[in-house]
């Protein structure tokens, strides 16, 4: 029950109001409220549900005084709704909130020159304790430069503030070998591969993970066909690839792009995987459900988001303590009905043979 004021109204909860219903001290619901450690779970999750019944919300303006933190954690995210993008969004939010901090995001735009260095000096104008900057691209400017922690994912060590600056990402070079390694252990003399925006460091990290597994093996990778990341791209490229006379099997930068190019070369009259194996990247949800269902490699979005979020806001909370790193997240290929072992390929779509030389 709420307590009541002078003229009988209900009054704000208060701290003690929460204290009391949880059954701990003021000073512990302080510490739950305020993110700090040292908190069982048992009691951490009385006092929110406490808090969330009573209707209590703590002061920010004082406990930003009282800190010398604002319990904000600023955002740098591409203006996108693709899936792999908007997965990793949605896990720093669910990170976050989970550490008692809240959110401010800026989005910057494909192609805006310096995008990523303004958004910074935005969110520092607004007093934010750290800067998380998702899935950068290059700009080709650079690096930012900034006074608070910055935990940047989905690029490459040095893509920021010097020394202040984390990294957490999944080994996207890894899962491209991945990708690749399963088309070759099923017996495909060599992979092609339609490759992401090579503007995007993911791009990148995707098709060098392509070119190792290739090398490893001797075979010297075919020139890949770059797409833009959506299912329209992917179709584009099929087309193209379609008239290829090696072409067994494609390693796609992104399931979109694979569901894409799979139309495409169904249209053309190759079946998957009969004729033609494809692998995408990301695992969507749609993955599991076209036809024929999409092997594919996954991403850990969340495990990502947290295990960044948990070295920012060690660095944010310690500032003296030594710099940890990222735990190095596993490999998941998920093999579904997309690929299989090379069959002999239709007489009817073989290059015609060479005339013959020489006398009768």
């Amino acid at each position: 029950m709420r307590a009541r004021g002078r003229d009988g109204g209900p009054t704000a909860p208060r701290s003690v109001d929460v204290a009391e219903r949880a059954g701990v001290s003021q000073k512990t619901v302080s510490r739950v409220l305020n993110g700090e450690r040292y908190v069982s779970e048992d009691v951490r999750r009385r006092v929110l549900e406490a808090a969330e019944q009573l209707g209590y919300r703590l002061n920010s303006a004082a406990r930003a005084l009282a800190s010398g933190r604002t319990r904000t954690i600023g955002v740098v995210a591409l203006g996108t709704a693709l899936f792999g993008p908007a997965s990793l969004l949605l896990g720093v939010e669910r990170a976050a909130r989970d550490a008692g901090y809240a959110l401010t995001i800026v989005n910057t735009l494909e192609g805006d020159p310096g995008g990523v260095g303004g958004a910074v000096r935005s969110l520092l104008e607004r007093g934010v304790d750290g800067i998380v900057v998702s899935e950068p691209i290059d700009e080709g400017a650079d690096p930012f430069s900034c006074d608070v922690p910055v935990l940047v994912l989905g690029a490459p060590a040095g893509t920021g503030a010097g020394e202040r600056t984390l990294c957490a990402g999944v080994d996207a070079e890894a899962l491209a070998r991945a990708a690749t390694e399963h088309l070759l252990d099923l017996g495909h003399l060599t992979v092609h591969h339609l490759a992401g925006p090579q503007r995007w460091f993911a791009a990148r990290d995707r098709m060098a993970g392509w070119r190792q597994a290739l090398e490893a093996r001797g075979c010297e990778p075919p020139a890949p066909v770059e797409g833009d990341w959506s299912a329209a791209s992917g179709y584009a490229a099929g087309r193209e690839l379609a008239a290829r006379d090696d072409l067994t099997a494609v390693f796609a930068a992104n399931d979109d792009m694979a569901i894409g190019l799979t139309r495409a070369l169904t249209e053309a009259g190759l079946r998957v995987p009969e004729d033609v194996s494809v692998v995408g990247f990301d695992d969507v949800p749609l993955a599991a459900y076209v036809l024929p269902p999409l092997t594919t490699v996954r991403q850990p979005f969340d495990a990502v988001a947290r295990d960044g979020l948990r070295l920012l806001v060690r660095a944010i909370e310690n500032p003296d303590a030594e710099s940890s790193t990222a735990r190095k997240q596993p490999v998941e290929l998920v093999v579904r009905s997309s690929t299989a072992p090379p069959r002999p390929r239709d007489p009817g779509r073989l290059p015609p043979a060479a005339p013959p030389t020489g006398g009768l």
